[in-house]
């Protein structure tokens, strides 16, 4: 066991935002036009931090090119059928400039938005994109040094991963930011981390960033390692991350930097200065519908699992509620979000929303509500809220055989939390399409010789059980396929009287 404090964050798409309420109020909005009552609400749910999406100035470049690729368009398309050029705005992460946009409000009205949310007990997130700039950032024609370059056989050879770029140098071919598994992203261009100067300018810009909010995501965060540059480029470079974590936390000591981060380099990215770090492997086990590998996972060290970064939806991700199925969305969720680390939320994750809106679009599609869903996190989240799961100690249960030859216990997932007031949690998912069977036992050494109540959080319903078969045989589970429970026990209250509930309807 081990006793850590785990936050939530809940993810902005900031422009589609702003459209939103620009088409609400019946002018252009701004940051300054988000209204307290939603940041009140997002306080009242239990969210630590907002990471507001996309903020950064984007130009006319990565704007027109988002336009022209096709297969980008047909995505667009996809999303919103009345798709319409002002709908297309250019990735958020083709950044000209780590100024806030102007059509935003500016830097200023990033200031006063990070003041109402600091008022509210939560704290701001912005993106940091460390791999690349868009096309027309100011350093082609200042410091064509920090970019990659190439040569017109390269270009001629490789066309998805170079461009010609108009200098003031002339025109010279440089390569497009990328990942060493894909062709280039063509609204960028690759930095050169072999070059010292670009990472003191780009830790400069870090630096300058810790002064506008409190904690960065770090987009593609891996691809300034040594070895992943080295291996796609050829370049040799020294470390980035500690040298520019060490430069900010000098003038914010309590600056958080989160990685997106893939390929199983997570506690790789946390060794170089990292609070926490994508947990990816886990959503693909989840997403895959197997217990094992779900369980497996949590059998790391909490030094590691406090540090994840857990989800079952981001920008990147398809919506939970189009790629998971009724139940199994659910059951997933009480695992992702009832594990300890980071629980991250995605705008429109509580809605039901199942149409993904591409970082390149400031508009999305209009969707009905899922009352069902809404309800389930409103449910989920009061339970997050709870001091048990976000300060207590969480320890991954056993669960054992219900009888000889019966092998369906090891669909079952189980979590315990236990608060320092003595608040006991149990978490119980049968994890799997069928039904299945299962004994866990308690972990709780106060059980005996006195009866219980378990009152399960999501469903309602409060059973009773003698603590002494709690704590010896375990509690029976008989389930159908993804059922979820939480169940809180507490001491039944002399004079209650409790419906008597067999075991088998759990």
């Amino acid at each position: 066991m081990s006793k850590s404090f785990f936050q939530s964050l809940y993810q902005v798409n900031t422009r589609v935002w702003m459209t939103e309420l620009s088409l609400k109020l019946g002018r252009h909005a701004t940051l300054d036009d988000i209204p307290d009552t939603e940041l009140d609400s997002l306080s009242d749910k239990g969210f630590d931090w907002i990471w507001f999406l996309s903020v950064w100035q984007t130009g006319a470049d990565g704007q027109r090119i988002s336009r022209q690729n096709e297969g980008w368009r047909r995505e667009f398309e996809d999303t919103l059928p009345d798709l319409k050029e002002e709908d297309i705005a250019g990735s958020g992460f083709a950044i000209t400039a780590y100024t806030v946009s102007k059509d935003l409000g500016g830097d200023e009205a990033l200031s006063r938005l990070r003041t109402r949310l600091m008022n509210r007990g939560m704290k701001l997130m912005l993106d940091f994109v460390p791999n690349h700039t868009a096309p027309d950032h100011h350093w082609v024609h200042e410091h064509i040094d920090y970019y990659i370059r190439a040569s017109e056989k390269d270009l001629e050879r490789e066309p998805q991963n170079y461009r010609r770029i108009n200098s003031d140098q002339g025109d010279v071919v440089l390569a497009l930011g990328r990942d060493p598994f894909f062709s280039g992203w063509p609204d960028t261009l690759q930095l050169n981390y072999g070059n010292t100067a670009l990472q003191e300018a780009m830790a400069g810009e870090l630096t300058r960033i810790a002064g506008q909010c409190d904690g960065v995501r770090c987009d593609m965060a891996m691809l300034v390692l040594p070895d992943v540059f080295l291996r796609t480029w050829g370049i040799r470079c020294q470390p980035f991350w500690p040298r520019a974590a060490r430069q900010v936390r000098e003038v914010n000591p309590e600056f958080c930097f989160m990685a997106e981060v893939y390929w199983d380099l997570e506690w790789t990215m946390l060794q170089q200065g990292f609070e926490y770090a994508y947990d990816k492997r886990l959503y693909d086990r989840l997403k895959e519908g197997h217990a094992r590998p779900v369980r497996e996972h949590f059998s790391a060290g909490l030094d590691y699992q406090s540090r994840m970064a857990r989800f079952l939806e981001n920008h990147d991700e398809p919506r939970v509620a189009a790629d998971f199925a009724a139940g199994m969305h659910e059951a997933a969720a009480v695992i992702t979000f009832l594990s300890p680390g980071l629980r991250f939320f995605h705008q429109g994750q509580f809605e039901g929303r199942k149409k993904r809106i591409s970082p390149h679009l400031v508009r999305g599609p209009e969707e009905p509500v899922n009352n069902s869903i809404v309800e389930f996190y409103d449910k989920l989240l009061g339970i997050l809220r709870m001091a048990a799961v976000r300060s207590g100690r969480w320890q991954l249960m056993e669960c054992h055989q219900a009888w000889e030859s019966n092998w369906t216990h090891n669909n079952f997932i189980s979590f315990a939390w236990q608060g320092e007031e003595g608040q006991k949690i149990l978490v119980a998912v049968n994890y799997s399409p069928s039904r299945s069977q299962c004994y866990i036992k308690h972990p709780f050494s106060d059980l005996e010789g006195k009866p219980w109540t378990l009152k399960d959080l999501l469903g309602g319903n409060t059973y009773e059980r003698e603590g002494t078969d709690l704590q010896q045989r375990g509690m029976y589970l008989d389930e159908p396929g993804w059922k979820a429970y939480v169940f809180m026990l507490e001491p039944k209250q002399e004079g209650s009287n409790l419906e008597q509930v067999p075991e088998y309807t759990l």
